[in-house]
């Protein structure tokens, strides 16, 4: 079964800047369309960012365009999301997540058709 296990997460101050990574172990990611989700307390999981295995297609949600950046190197079997400018509404649990690219566009995967998921990597942003 393919394991996503995010890391980069951390404490950060609002205007700055974090890279989170997506890696996959026993499994090439570049089969898999791949999706950054995110889920702040009292809130619903929702799907900030997500890529096509070749990269050449990608999905933001309105609130982070022209701030996140996402991108695969499918080579090192790593999926990256850039985050410039944080602001505390962005503050959650980032979650990688996975589905066969045969199956799935990027935007219906970032609407939540997801196969696996990752554990999650805590982006706390403060004021």
């Amino acid at each position: 079964q393919l394991q996503l296990v995010e890391s980069g997460g951390g404490l950060v101050q609002a205007g700055g800047s974090l890279r989170l990574s997506c890696a996959a172990s026993a499994f090439t990611l570049d089969r898999y369309t791949i999706g950054w989700f995110r889920q702040a307390p009292g809130k619903e999981r929702e799907g900030v960012s997500c890529i096509s295995s070749s990269g050449g297609s990608t999905n933001y949600a309105d609130s982070v365009k022209g701030r996140f950046t996402i991108s695969r190197d499918n080579a090192k079997n790593t999926v990256y999301l850039q985050m410039n400018n944080l602001k505390p509404e962005d503050t959650a649990v980032y979650y990688c997540a996975a589905r066969d690219a045969v199956i799935t566009t990027v935007r219906a995967m970032c609407l939540g058709a997801v196969d696996y998921w990752g554990k999650g990597t805590l982006v706390t942003v403060s004021s």
